[in-house]
Formats: C-alpha cells, sequence, structure tokens
C-alpha cells in the first residue's frame, strides 16, 4: 500500500503543481487584461477630447470661413462702386474737357469780334 500511498502524494503534488501553474498563468493573463483595459479607457478619454477639440476647430473654421466670404462680398461691392466712381469720374473729366474747349473757343471768338454761342460749335 505505501506504494501506492507514494504514487497518490506525486500525483497530488503534480496536480497542486499544475493547480498553481495556471493560477500564476491566469493572473498574468488578468494583469495584462487590466493593463490593456487601462490603455483602452485612456484611448477612449483621448478621443473624447480629440472629438471635443475637433468640435470646437470645426465651429471656428466655420466662423472663419463665414467671415471671409462676408469680406469677399464687402470687397466685391465696393471695388464695384469703385469702378462706377472711377467711371463716372472719366465722364466728368471728358465733359469738362468739352466744356472747357468750348468756353475757349467762346472766348477765342469774343476776342476777334464774332458772337458765338458755346453750344452751337
Amino acid at each position: 500500500m505505501s506504494q501506492q500511498g507514494a504514487a497518490l502524494q506525486t500525483y497530488n503534488n503534480e496536480l497542486v503543481k499544475c493547480i498553481e501553474d495556471l493560477c500564476t498563468k491566469r493572473d498574468e493573463l488578468n494583469r495584462q487584461i487590466m493593463l490593456e483595459e487601462d490603455e483602452k479607457n485612456k484611448l477612449q478619454n483621448d478621443i473624447r477630447i480629440l472629438t471635443e477639440k475637433l468640435a470646437r476647430v470645426n465651429e471656428n473654421l466655420a466662423k472663419k470661413m463665414a467671415s471671409r466670404n462676408e469680406f469677399d462680398r464687402t470687397i466685391a461691392e465696393t471695388e464695384t462702386a469703385y469702378m462706377k466712381i472711377l467711371e463716372s469720374s472719366q465722364s466728368l473729366l471728358n465733359v469738362l474737357k468739352r466744356e472747357t474747349g468750348l468756353l475757349g473757343k467762346a472766348g477765342e471768338l469774343k476776342a476777334s469780334g464774332a458772337a458765338v454761342h458755346p453750344k452751337d460749335s
């Protein structure tokens, strides 16, 4: 019977060692799971922060683009008005030159003694 007792003791020792090895492996796996859960939580927090930051950047970008569009509209309107002023100035200058020329001719005719109305030329 002592041989059977020794064999049983050997099996028992091996069984305990196998159970301890399994527990050690499970503990290591559990440690790795906890590390990965921590990493997952950190990444989820980073995603949340970045998502909020992206939303703020998109909002600011939309406001700035709207402002830029308003600048573009104002510049276009101003340039159009400025071109009309230039055209009016050119027209005014042409009229003034024509009138000055007519007045100059009338003055020359008066000096020579002829009576001519400036609009008759």
